[in-house]
């Protein structure tokens, strides 16, 4: 998985609260293996019309935001089914980091499994940066994991993040990787245990 820490790059607002992971990536798209592809199709039905043309009142639609790769989204953010695939989406389409006053539990794990950064902000904070973000599009935003910080100009906001999501981005690391990373303590464990509980191990041949 590729390591976050630090990323610059324009953000763009979708003030929409209780998005969901089918409005994220529709059902019929699940069949699609993990490729650019999937990204063609993020907010397939909320950034299309019946017709299949573009909605220009939908913010990624808008030149300015068409290379956004930072997410300012409403409360609950991903809520509703499991899907990974939701995840994979917003990757895909070059987003790496969703900023939002709350987000659905496990699309809050699945991103921290595939390198996407889940930053909690109040609301009112969130408000705030979105305003100033409309009325320069064109200024970047820097989201700093290691001081969980996000910055715009002269303002700066502190988000928040799991302990344990936050070292997994910074390091690159999936949950096999976090357990690799502690295996000195399972083999001291199993030391401990194994003159704790002689019996409790199969007798050897």
């Amino acid at each position: 998985m590729q390591k976050f820490v630090r990323l610059t790059a324009k953000a763009c607002p979708l003030a929409l609260p209780n998005v969901n992971t089918d409005q994220i990536l529709p059902g019929r798209y699940l069949r699609l293996p993990r490729s650019p592809e999937l990204g063609r199709v993020l907010f397939q039905d909320l950034r299309r019309d019946a017709a299949g043309n573009l909605r220009p009142d939908f913010p990624l639609n808008a030149p300015a935001w068409r290379d956004a790769g930072i997410l300012l989204a409403g409360r609950n953010f991903g809520g509703g089914s499991s899907r990974e695939a939701a995840v994979y989406a917003l990757y895909e389409a070059g987003i790496r980091c969703v900023i939002a006053p709350s987000f659905g539990d496990i699309f809050a794990q699945n991103a921290v499994k595939n390198g996407l950064l889940a930053a909690v902000l109040p609301e009112a904070e969130m408000l705030e940066l979105a305003a100033a973000i409309a009325a320069d599009p064109d200024m970047p935003v820097t989201v700093d994991l290691e001081q969980q910080t996000i910055a715009r100009g002269n303002r700066s906001f502190a988000f928040t993040i799991d302990p344990t999501s936050r070292n997994q981005l910074l390091n690159g690391w999936d949950d096999i990787d976090l357990t690799e990373n502690r295996r000195d303590r399972i083999e001291a464990f199993k030391a401990a245990d194994r003159e704790r509980r002689p019996w409790a191990r199969p007798a050897q041949p």
